[in-house]
């Protein structure tokens, strides 16, 4: 997921062998062959403190859907079977659920089951947990689960015809990660408990439903009266926040004879225009680390209310509009989603408190990729970018916050989702790469997805690896310092700040402006996006926070000069807003009412609503009509971060 934020669970009592279930009425696929081919070692399984689930007991296995899709009512409804296996004498097994009306659970002959959900807890939802006969040794059973979700299902957000682009078709799309997959499926909702799946989702016909898998039916089929169906199936085994559903007026363009793309028609040829690079960014990937082992990948672009910048769902990556730049300068959130190919499907954190091991590998990775594709000087200015915002992530966290391993026990792990597992990740890949050189770290690293394919991934099980593989002497082992960077707040004394000498010039011209220069000596038309980016984030060394650094003058020049109302590009949009709202800049809010009731991605929304209120009545006076007027129209994910700033309208 490209962003936009303890101790050691205890070890299971017993260990499950993973693997790849077949799915009943289907061949495993092309991918499925590699999946089976490569199951992985037992899986030693790890307390999860978001989940209520006990796989060392009881886990499901695999997942098949049939739901039908209703508009009118914004829910979802139909059945999940289950395909579980227990240690022998088990009795119950235990899942998540969150906001679902359970209807009935049957076994596979249709005899009822008895079933209890536990107290609500308004982080984790609530448990279900289901009875049946002990268990005999080695045996797999088929549960029923008849349900429906509601409407207020976080997970899932129903947009009316009016909050598309093409204004005729409702759409819906779902967002599991990291603890809402609970709120539309009824499984172990743990990163840890990896699952194949397979669905059946009829929806009004004139829609196309698309999904995180292999879709088998190109057109559909019949579902009865003006409804349609739709099949998918994923063989690969995976973490339940990785399935996904979007229902829609979409249509497809390929890129290549593995890549496209999938978004509204109005929309389909600026986005293929834009994300022509993917192809590309796919056969550099591979040539770094090894084969992309998900058939195939493609993105959708979504409505503007995505509450992220993308989101990694195998074979599928949903995306935000506001890539859509006009000039492919923002594609590096394909780099970083691709990435998550290896660096999160393929190895994945066990629990959330282990983030960093998905995101900051992630963008060590999307880094090299872009580098393998653009060029070492793009590659560092990017580099350069999120070590900016990691500086100021360290500012603005709690100290217990700042370090990699996390103690989210009580906490949401969305707390979690901060620049620290991203970039503080990301700095410590890029030390131990500098200290052992880059063909010793590209061989672990390209083993280290190898031996760890369709596996959780614990920080303790990296370091044993990584120790075992590449960091075999206390001598190295002192000069990395890696237990500082996971378990200590704040940086190590090791590192080393990336350095883009295509920033010098701009930093020079940052300075000139703030002495008093005008806004037309700044060459910003002749900048790339990341060079622009660079100059609206400059800040004057020794600034005392909630000081003003450029006067109303200044204000007005830069934002007539480079025409900042008329900006297209989101990136810079946010950046020039988050200047003009610690300014009180009056002349720049109708661009950012503009700005925070057309877009919903978090990354924008929640710093410039924290901005807002940072600056007392002006702030709040702003905020607070505003998000009332916004609100309707972000997804559940952005609303429940604003919410805890703003208050609920």
């Amino acid at each position: 997921m490209i962003r936009t934020l303890g101790l050691v669970s205890a070890v299971a009592l017993a260990t499950a062998v993973g693997g790849c279930a077949m799915i009943p009425g289907f061949g495993p696929g092309t991918e499925g062959v590699a999946a089976l081919a490569a199951a992985p070692a037992p899986v030693e399984y790890v307390r999860d403190v978001h989940s209520h689930a006990r796989p060392e007991i009881a886990r499901v296995k695999h997942v098949s859907l049939d739901l039908t899709t209703d508009f009118a009512t914004g829910t979802l409804s139909g059945t999940a079977a289950l395909d579980i296996t227990a240690e022998p004498g088990a009795e119950e097994i235990i899942l998540d659920v969150r906001n679902l009306d359970i209807q009935s659970v049957r076994d596979a002959s249709g005899a009822a089951l008895t079933f209890r959900t536990g107290d609500n807890d308004p982080i984790m939802g609530q448990s279900l947990t289901i009875r049946f006969p002990a268990f005999a040794t080695g045996e797999q059973r088929r549960i029923v689960i008849r349900y429906a979700t509601r409407p207020d299902a976080a997970a899932l957000q129903w947009l009316t015809p009016a909050q598309t682009a093409g204004g005729r078709q409702p759409y819906m799309f779902s967002q599991g990660q990291a603890i809402l997959t609970r709120t539309w499926i009824p499984t172990q909702d743990s990163p840890g408990i990896r699952q194949t799946w397979d669905a059946r989702v009829t929806a009004p016909s004139g829609l196309k439903v698309v999904m995180s898998a292999e879709g088998l039916t190109a057109s559909g089929e019949p579902a009865g009266e003006s409804q349609t169906a739709w099949r998918f199936r994923m063989t690969n085994p995976v973490p339940p926040y990785l399935i996904a559903v979007a229902v829609g007026d979409v249509a497809f363009e390929a890129i290549d004879e593995r890549t496209g793309v999938w978004t509204e028609p109005s929309r389909l040829d600026a986005a293929h225009a834009e994300l022509m690079p993917t192809a590309g960014m796919v056969d550099a990937a591979e040539a770094l680390y090894g084969p992309y082992r998900w058939g195939r990948y493609d993105l959708l672009v979504l409505p503007p209310s995505f509450p992220f910048g993308g989101m990694e769902n195998p074979r599928l990556t949903f995306a935000t509009p506001t890539i859509i730049a006009g000039d492919q300068s923002l594609v590096s959130l394909v780099a970083h989603e691709l990435a998550h190919s290896w660096s999160g499907n393929l190895v994945t954190n066990a629990t959330w408190d282990d983030f960093w091991l998905n995101e900051g590998f992630t963008v060590y990775f999307e880094n090299r990729i872009m580098e393998a594709v653009y060029g070492r000087d793009r590659a560092l200015m990017l580099q350069s970018l999120g070590w900016g915002d990691l500086q100021s992530a360290l500012a603005s966290l709690p100290p217990e916050d700042t370090r990699l391993k996390l103690h989210l026990v009580g906490r949401d792990p969305d707390d979690g989702m901060t620049d620290v597992a991203y970039e503080k990740g990301a700095a410590l890949l890029f030390t131990i790469e500098r200290i052992v050189g880059r063909d010793r770290f590209d061989t672990w690293l390209k083993g280290y997805f190898e031996r760890n394919a369709f596996r959780p991934m614990t920080t303790e099980m990296f370091l044993t690896d990584i120790r075992t593989h590449l960091v075999t002497t206390r001598a190295l082992e002192d000069q990395l310092m890696m237990e500082a960077w996971i378990y200590q707040p704040g940086m190590p004394s090791n590192w080393v700040a990336p350095v883009s000498g295509a920033f010098a010039p701009v930093d020079a011209a940052a300075r000139s402006f703030h002495a008093g220069g005008p806004a037309a000596a700044v060459p910003w038309t002749g900048w790339s996006t990341q060079e622009r980016q660079r100059f609206l984030a400059w800040r004057p060394e020794g600034r005392v926070a909630g000081t003003d650094w450029l006067t109303p003058a200044q204000l007005s020049d830069l934002e007539s000069t480079l025409k900042l109302r008329e900006e297209g590009n989101a990136e810079l949009v946010f950046a020039w807003l988050q200047i003009a709202v610690q300014h009180r800049y009056q002349p720049a809010v109708p661009t950012l009412e503009r700005f925070l009731t057309t877009m919903g991605r978090r990354k924008f929304v929640l710093p410039l609503f924290n901005s807002l209120w940072a600056e007392g009545d002006w702030g709040r006076g702003i905020a607070t009509p505003l998000y009332a007027r916004a609100r309707p129209g972000y997804h559940p994910v952005t609303a429940g971060s604003v919410d805890a700033v703003v208050g609920r309208p």
